[in-house]
Parts: structure tokens; sequence; C-alpha cells
């Protein structure tokens, strides 16, 4: 009896799946498709909007100084960070505090580089660097420079400073770092 209780009870689950998997499916009549409405006529709408963003986009890029113009400045320090961190540390907010006090005082446009070491993919590394970079500008925004002077670009770890395979070397090239060029 036992066994022909369960047999029972495994037919009507099966059964009960196929109907419940059957009932999700929509009517064919609903398939059918709508009449043409005036909506169609709308659809340029879209088309106008992305056109816009995406001369938007063109200015914000037509702005965007070329990083190959800027140069380094003594007056201006690199910063660096603890393996796969972006957050500033107490000693390179000081540098932070210098380096503002220095722009404060001149006119000129800033690059903000963030750079990483050679371990983790490509992908992740550009996305770190630009972390990196954005949490300098950051701070140099709160320490009162003008948002619209910064510039950041993130070089993940294609631009070593030392090419060494070891802690020292890799941490030489967690860092943010800062160029400038004049307004002009």
């Amino acid at each position: 009896m036992t066994a022909s209780l369960r047999a029972t009870t495994i037919y009507a689950l099966i059964i009960t799946s196929i109907l419940v998997g059957c009932a999700r499916r929509p009517a064919l009549t609903a398939m059918t498709a709508p009449a043409p409405t005036a909506e169609p006529a709308a659809a340029p709408a879209p088309a106008t909007e992305e056109r816009s963003v995406a001369r938007q986009e063109e200015t914000v890029v037509a702005q965007r100084p070329e990083p190959a113009t800027f140069a380094e400045n003594d007056n201006v320090k690199t910063i660096y960070f603890d393996f796969d961190r972006y957050d500033i540390r107490p000693g390179d907010a000081k540098t932070l505090e210098a380096d503002a006090a220095w722009l404060k005082t001149h006119d000129v446009l800033i690059l903000i580089e963030g750079q990483c070491d050679e371990r983790g993919t490509v992908e992740y590394n550009l996305a770190l660097g630009d972390r990196r970079a954005r949490a300098a500008m950051n701070h140099l925004v709160a320490l009162g420079i003008a948002a619209d002077r910064i510039t950041t670009v993130s070089y993940g770890k294609e631009r070593p400073v030392c090419d060494a395979h070891d802690e020292s070397c890799w941490a030489l090239n967690r860092r943010a770092h800062i160029v400038v060029k004049s307004r002009g």
C-alpha cells in the first residue's frame, strides 16, 4: 500500500508541475499584434535626445585637455596608496594639503594620473586607477581647488615607475601622480 501511495503522490506532483508550467504561457490570442497607434510617431524624440547627449559628450571630450600637454612640477607631489586601496592615507593627505596651497596661488590646470602596480587584470587596474585619481581630486576640491581645473585619467598598470617584481617596487607604482600646465 505504501508503494502505491508514493506512486500516486509522484504522479500528482508531475501533473501539477506540468499544469503550473503551462499556465504561465500567454494565450495565443494575446500574441497578436495590436493595431498601430500614434505612438510610433513619437519614437523620433529619443533619437533627438540621444543626439543631444552625444553632443554633450563630444563637448566634454573636446574640453578635456590632452595628457601629453601637462608637465611635472616640483611643487606638487605624488601620493601613494596601499595595495588594492584608494583611500587617502594621513601622510598623503598632508602632501595634498601642501599641493593645494601651491595650486591656490598658481593659475594652472591639473591632471591627476591614477596608477597601479602590475598585479590584477587590465580592467580592474584601470578602474582602481580611476578611483585613486578621483580620490585625490575630491580631496583637492575639499581643500578649495576648483573642480573645473582638474582632469583625471587612469593608466592602470601601464606606466610603472619601477619594473621589479617585489613589494617595494609595487608600492611605488600604486600612486596618483599630479602634473600641471598653464591655462593659456
